[in-house]
């Protein structure tokens, strides 16, 4: 029998982007021929996966998962909404999202050993994507912690226990029943979800947005004409007024808009836990979408008849 080494796995690997256990084990029942070893990968259905690598994955899930004192959120994508709707689909999220509580980023996560034996979470992406029949993807993940008090997690549009469309993690940090300080930062991730913030606090604003937000109301209140003293007192005031419509603990709360979501919190733990850290996922968010022109693709076919 030939040997079977890492190299000619890992051509094999490059050949059909199947993973590297399945790879060595058609060398193995091919005798080392590669080409043969291609066609039992197809005759498997595993080769499949490679082909669909350029399809774009904009849908799926996001997953949720809190352990202890730290939660993770992981975006996994599919093609299609049906997907979402796949038991073996959710569970796959699922799984894949308790493992990216160990893990430190994605390409970690991707090396990790499945609990059942399947190989990695790399090859065990790749297996389902050739049973399922489209591409997938680990989009991203986001980890936060405290080092006491609680993370609470909120699902939007959850079609299963911690799996949904939005998913938000906040972090409460402080003293406090657990339980209390859960329900006050689930309040907060659903706010979160309502209204999106960009940071936490204004300290946390991106410096390149922030310019770009003092340039463009710079440019609008030198249209009115007045002393410069003036404009700067304007942008000032507009300025304080875009924090309070993108700094999370500045914002009005939404169930109660007297109070910011900082003074929310205050007042309900009485000063003795804040909001530290927050994290929200969006499926397919930023992902440009490919949409089919049904209309344009009949009128061509007419046209050329």
């Amino acid at each position: 029998m030939a040997e079977i080494t890492a190299t000619l796995v890992k051509d094999l690997r490059e050949k059909t982007g199947v993973g590297m256990m399945d790879c060595k084990k058609a060398l193995q029942e091919t005798d080392g021929d590669i080409e043969a070893a291609v066609d039992w990968l197809r005759a498997k259905g595993l080769s499949k996966a490679a082909k669909k690598a350029d399809r774009v994955a904009a849908e799926g899930l996001v997953g949720i998962a809190v352990a202890g004192n730290s939660g993770v959120l992981l975006e996994l994508n599919a093609e299609t909404d049906f997907v979402s709707r796949n038991e073996s689909f959710q569970s796959a999220v699922s799984m894949i999202t308790k493992l990216a509580l160990e893990s430190e980023d994605v390409s970690q996560l991707s090396q990790k050993p499945t609990p059942s034996g399947e190989g990695t979470v790399g090859e065990y992406l790749t297996n389902l994507i050739a049973t399922i029949g489209e591409n997938m993807n680990v989009r991203r993940m986001a980890k936060i912690s405290v080092n006491q008090g609680v993370v609470a997690a909120y699902t939007h549009s959850a079609i299963a226990d911690g799996l949904g469309r939005i998913g938000v993690l906040v972090a409460v940090e402080g003293e406090g029943d657990a339980a209390s300080l859960n329900d006050i930062g689930r309040k907060v991730a659903m706010h979160v979800a309502a209204t999106a913030p960009l940071s936490l606090s204004s300290e946390d604003l991106d410096p390149a947005v922030v310019a770009r937000e003092r340039q463009v109301l710079t440019e609008q209140a030198r249209e009115s004409g007045k002393p410069e003293a003036v404009i700067e007192k304007m942008i000032d005031g507009r300025m304080r007024k875009y924090e309070e419509e993108v700094v999370l603990l500045k914002q009005p709360f939404v169930m109660n808009p007297d109070q910011t979501v900082g003074e929310f919190v205050s007042a309900s733990t009485k000063g003795s836990a804040k909001v530290t850290a927050f994290a929200m996922f969006k499926l397919g968010e930023g992902i440009e979408k490919k949409e089919d022109d049904f209309a344009a693709e009949v009128a061509s076919m007419t046209s050329g008849s």
